[in-house]
């Protein structure tokens, strides 16, 4: 929980509701990431923050889960394969810490999946 004492909605405007992005090429650059556990414990992804930094969607931010440690060997290639992609986009083709990756601009590509 957290103290929200103090904070009182009629003095602020609310924010606009934020539609998806729709799918297409961004300049970006990762912001922060992080090495986090699997809900179920049994392995960890990497979880990468993307700011948008031009356009009409610019300072929105787009997130991507590498599962690089899972039992699931499938999903640690595709991880790895992503990951590769990062690397190369960035130009930092060894990384010893994921932050070696952050502030550099490159084009993402959005995708949308259908809600269902």
């Amino acid at each position: 929980m957290a103290n929200l004492s103090g904070f009182n909605a009629n003095e602020v405007e609310p924010s606009a509701a934020f539609e998806a992005i729709p799918a297409g090429k961004y300049m970006a650059a990762i912001t922060d990431s992080e090495l986090k556990p699997t809900k179920n414990g049994s392995g960890s992804y990497l979880q990468l923050t993307l700011t948008i930094l031009e356009g009409e969607y610019k300072g929105r931010v787009v997130w991507a889960r590498l599962n690089l440690v899972n039992p699931n060997q499938t999903a640690v290639k595709i991880a790895q394969s992503e990951l590769s992609a990062v690397c190369r986009a960035v130009g930092v083709m060894t990384p010893k810490d994921s932050c070696e990756l952050h502030n550099i601009p490159m084009v993402l590509t959005v995708k949308q999946k259908p809600d269902p």
